[in-house]
């Protein structure tokens, strides 16, 4: 048998298994480039607006609003309930981070900025009026005024409206007392801590606590937005 013959398969074979190998190199890249992309679109199709939920590990805090600082975007929450929790995320499974606690104030006050960090996901300046009803565009921010017609939105018991009652009220809570909020007339519940209240597309502050309930009625008390803005250098938009 001639060298030449015997070499020429054994040639064959080799190229056929680099080809196959390459092959096999290039699927699984173009299959992980596929998962990266499914899983940035997935990250693209979600929106953060006030009324929505964040969560963090042993937190979930309701949006009162988004606020800008140039071209960094933060999310305006309840300093009460961001308390202790760091890392913030759009899902209760924690998959989908969207930023970090950038500052608390509680007791005092009870507010709390989320620093955006997530650019893959969307942060709309308006708020949503829940499942089915659209959302309203929050354009600026400004202090409450007795007789001022405003609503709010609330996780558990949706979109309310009335007037505003008093301002400058002081609230004891179990963990400290906070100073400056106001009450309107609009009744809540448990589980609607940190949803907006608004008078049109003005934003005026958050809930932060209530009395009574939405079946025999009562009060809520809000954090206004304007001196929660001051205090970190932040506008709606």
């Amino acid at each position: 048998m001639s060298p030449t013959r015997s070499e020429r398969p054994l040639r064959t074979v080799v190229r056929a298994v680099v080809v196959l190998v390459l092959l096999l190199g290039w699927s699984a890249a173009a299959g992980s480039a596929a998962h990266a992309g499914e899983r940035a679109g997935r990250q693209a199709a979600v929106s953060v607006r006030g009324g929505d939920t964040l969560y963090s590990t042993g937190a979930r805090c309701t949006v009162g609003f988004n606020a800008r600082s140039g071209s960094t975007l933060y999310a305006l929450v309840s300093g009460r309930c961001a308390q202790g929790a760091r890392t913030w995320y759009a899902d209760a499974a924690l998959t989908v981070a969207v930023g970090v606690t950038a500052g608390v104030s509680f007791p005092g006050n009870d507010y709390a900025s989320i620093r955006y960090t997530n650019t893959a996901v969307a942060y709309p300046g308006e708020v949503s009026l829940g499942a089915g009803a659209g959302t309203r565009d929050i354009t600026h921010a400004a202090h409450p005024v007795v007789g001022q017609s405003i609503c709010h939105v609330g996780r558990t018991t949706g979109y309310r409206c009335g007037t505003v009652q008093a301002v400058n009220v002081t609230v004891n809570y179990g963990g400290g007392t906070v100073y400056g909020l106001f009450r309107s007339t609009i009744c809540s519940e448990p589980g609607d801590t940190g949803g907006p209240a608004f008078s049109g597309g003005t934003a005026v502050g958050i809930i932060v606590a209530g009395s009574g309930n939405c079946s025999s009625g009562g009060a809520t008390y809000y954090q206004p937005v304007t001196e929660w803005l001051s205090a970190y250098g932040l506008s709606v938009y």
